[in-house]
């Protein structure tokens, strides 16, 4: 039962913030970009949370903060790029089967690692000295709670009045909030001031 309510607490306290993104991200997509925002959503943890297992066991490997914040200019590259590229254009390519789900899952999955990125500092020191059951049910909470914070997400997309908005100022909205989140990842890790450092050094 602690493990279940302490799985529960770490990944609600390091999900929230996804909660506005994968909104917009499910009102501008529409039901084409389901199955891809689900599986970035699952990928993308999935390369967190085994990052996190494998530096709890060899904490010499763990990343420095700015090396994590680096994480940062992919949404600050996605966000830049939605500005220039047509969405309609960009919708052609996703009905390319293969190449076109492929590079949106890719895609997402990036965004959730850029996002995750400094929740690396919560799951290392969390799994650190679990057991592989305990390993194992936090695991499936995890899983489940993607799926809820999903469902939620997608929830809050289907409301007309956030639809309507997201459909609209979507080329203003979604550039904002993705390059807003990779200056912020840059900014919180200390990478920005790192650079500036080695620069004026």
């Amino acid at each position: 039962m602690e493990t279940i309510v302490s799985a529960l607490l770490v990944f609600v306290s390091t999900s929230i913030d996804y909660l506005v993104v994968l909104t917009i991200l499910f009102a501008s997509q529409g039901k084409k970009g389901l199955k891809s925002i689900y599986a970035g959503q699952y990928l993308g943890t999935g390369l967190l949370v085994l990052v996190s297992l494998i530096a709890a066991y060899f904490l010499n490997f763990i990343p420095q903060d700015w090396i994590i914040g680096l994480l940062g200019l992919i949404p600050l590259g996605l966000g830049i790029r939605s500005i220039f590229v047509d969405e309609d254009i960009d919708e052609e390519d996703i009905k390319g089967k293969i190449t076109g789900n492929g590079s949106k899952i890719l895609a997402f999955t990036s965004l959730t690692v850029a996002m995750g990125g400094d929740n690396l500092g919560i799951y290392i020191p969390y799994f650190t000295g679990k057991s592989l059951i305990e390993i194992s049910i936090s695991l499936v909470i995890f899983a489940l709670g993607i799926l809820i914070l999903c469902k939620l997400s997608q929830r809050l997309a289907s409301i007309s009045a956030i639809g309507e908005i997201v459909e609209k100022y979507e080329k203003i909205i979604v550039p904002v909030v993705f390059i807003g989140l990779g200056l912020y990842i840059l900014i919180e890790n200390g990478t920005i001031n790192y650079l500036i450092s080695l620069i004026t050094s």
